[in-house]
């Protein structure tokens, strides 16, 4: 990429942000289009606007979920409840409706509630308890999986309640464009204001890039922290409550291994594991790859079970250039 170039036009009202985009994720943009070609190539049905349409349906999910966990990378930390808690909201959400007799409104509200709360705790833990935030949201992610299976019973619960109505909040359209994708733009959206219009956005960069130097800058780091697992907990359970009208059904074994795809689409999209970096820009073109290697390999008939295997390469490899390219800032500094 011409730096150059790039420099001539970065100040440009217009053009500098899509120039400053280009240079932050001109890595990731490079490898999505590189990947983009080669499934248009080879898998017939992959570049059709049905099939794309469905690609930005089902990656919806996991762009809640990445934005949660990309927060809680930047503060040096990691949430693993996300897939856990698709089950759990989705679940509540739909026992409450058919079973209790809730209006739907209101049982979509317990199961963003659901989410919530499990986040404060989650934030409240780590800010006040010092354990590690793997340790906690692992613990978090199992209360919520068993909590998933006891309240639908073990078993999935279909929702018979005026089904057509809640089923249009993860099937429905507008115009050509499905619902879910609709949702992720705008939580995407929002997401980067947070980070670059907001003080808790540049709170959270400073608190991830040196703790330290933030608690003696007068920012409060435990509200920091408890702010963002809640958020991230929201985020997880609004993705389950879609993806239970989607199915029109709680399902307790829903979401699992989505936090992988979360982390994977996250790190991939330049978050650092040393907190302190990350741009929601970056976090979607990630998104979109794992999601499109996931709807190639399928078009291609390859054995589903390659698709872990190709997640897990990808996060390997994603975390290696984030540590070389820390080494070399480090380098630079000496």
């Amino acid at each position: 990429m011409n730096k150059n170039l790039l420099q001539r036009y970065e100040n440009n009202v217009f053009a500098g942000p899509v120039v400053r985009y280009l240079r932050t994720n001109w890595g990731i943009l490079t490898g999505f289009l590189v990947l983009f070609t080669l499934l248009s190539i080879f898998a017939e049905y992959f570049f059709t606007m049905n099939n794309m349409l469905t690609v930005m349906r089902t990656v919806s999910t996991n762009a809640f979920l990445s934005i949660g966990v990309m927060m809680a990378i930047m503060l040096g930390g990691i949430d693993l409840t996300g897939g856990s808690l698709i089950a759990f909201a989705g679940c509540v959400c739909v026992v409450a409706i058919e079973r209790a007799g809730l209006p739907m409104p209101m049982g979509i509200t317990l199961g963003l509630l659901v989410g919530v709360v499990a986040g404060f705790i989650n934030g409240v833990i780590i800010a006040y308890s010092g354990i590690h935030p793997f340790v906690v949201t692992l613990a978090m992610m199992s209360i919520c999986r068993g909590g998933a299976y006891l309240i639908a019973d073990g078993r999935p619960v279909p929702l018979n309640k005026d089904p057509a109505k809640f089923a249009f909040l993860g099937n429905g359209y507008l115009g050509p464009i499905p619902l879910p994708a609709i949702y992720m733009v705008v939580f995407l959206f929002f997401a980067y204001l947070l980070l670059n219009r907001t003080r808790i956005g540049r709170h959270i960069y400073a608190v991830g890039g040196n703790p330290v130097a933030a608690k003696y800058s007068g920012i409060n780091i435990t509200r920091v922290k408890i702010m963002v697992w809640t958020i991230s907990g929201f985020l997880g359970a609004f993705g389950g409550i879609i993806l239970a009208a989607r199915m029109s059904s709680g399902q307790p074994a829903a979401g699992v291994s989505f936090e992988t795809d979360a982390i994977a689409a996250a790190v991939l999209g330049g978050t650092s594991m040393y907190g302190g970096v990350g741009n929601i820009g970056g976090v979607f073109i990630g998104i979109l790859v794992i999601g499109i290697i996931s709807n190639g390999l399928n078009l291609l008939h390859v054995n589903s079970f390659w698709q872990y295997v190709a997640k897990g390469v990808i996060i390997l490899l994603a975390v290696y250039v984030d540590m070389y390219r820390k080494k070399r800032e480090n380098t630079r500094k000496d």
